[in-house]
């Protein structure tokens, strides 16, 4: 819901470092690969209960992820390739991160880690079936031109996740509530994502 809007306030604030990097020969899957290693290691600091460390490795993934994209077409080099890596590597981060606070304590936060993998399941798999078929059938995508693949909105996206997992970690003891509330939001996407590419899908198909 809000990616849109916060995208080109962030572009701007990037543009030094996307020079920099430029300038020292880094390719954007480079960037990607190492925000990825950088965001595992919330992990272990979730586990341990060090939230403070779990909260800045999370917001050095999610600068690396606005990186590569915007140092890939600085360079001209957007491929299809990177696109993949980029998206696959997101939804494993977003995994981990449920599954260490089911990790540190099993007992309070399993359950509610198992129920927002779940959720975390449906958005992903209705995010990027739709964007298949938008591929097949070269469904216009006016919001997002500057993405490899078409991406599909909803109430709760990249912005909003990682909201919350700002407020796992500032509120950890609160990790049962919030990530019921939050599964509740990913189930309200889901639907929605599902009903509007299937009447989409309908029209072109």
């Amino acid at each position: 819901m809000l990616d849109a809007k916060l995208t080109p306030l962030i572009k701007p604030l990037l543009r030094p470092l996307i020079v920099r990097l430029d300038k020292r020969g880094v390719s954007p899957n480079q960037v990607t690969l190492a925000g990825f290693c950088i965001g595992l290691l919330a992990v272990p600091m979730i586990i341990l209960n060090w939230w403070v460390m779990a909260l800045i490795f999370i917001a050095l993934n999610r600068v690396a992820d606005g990186v590569d994209g915007e140092l890939a077409r600085y360079q001209n080099s957007s491929s299809s390739a990177g696109g993949y890596l980029d998206i696959c590597l997101d939804f494993l981060f977003y995994a981990s991160i449920p599954l260490a606070f089911g990790i540190a304590d099993p007992q309070a936060w399993g359950i509610p880690a198992l129920v927002l993998l779940t959720a975390f399941i449906g958005t992903g798999s209705s995010f990027l079936a739709f964007a298949v078929a938008a591929e097949k059938y070269t469904i216009e995508r006016p919001q997002f031109q500057h993405k490899s693949f078409y991406y599909m909105q909803g109430l709760t996206e990249g912005t909003e996740t990682i909201l919350a997992f700002v407020a796992f970690c500032i509120w950890p003891y609160w990790f049962a509530q919030l990530a019921y509330g939050f599964a509740v939001l990913c189930a309200i996407t889901i639907v929605t994502r599902i009903a509007g590419g299937f009447y989409t899908l309908k029209k072109v198909a």
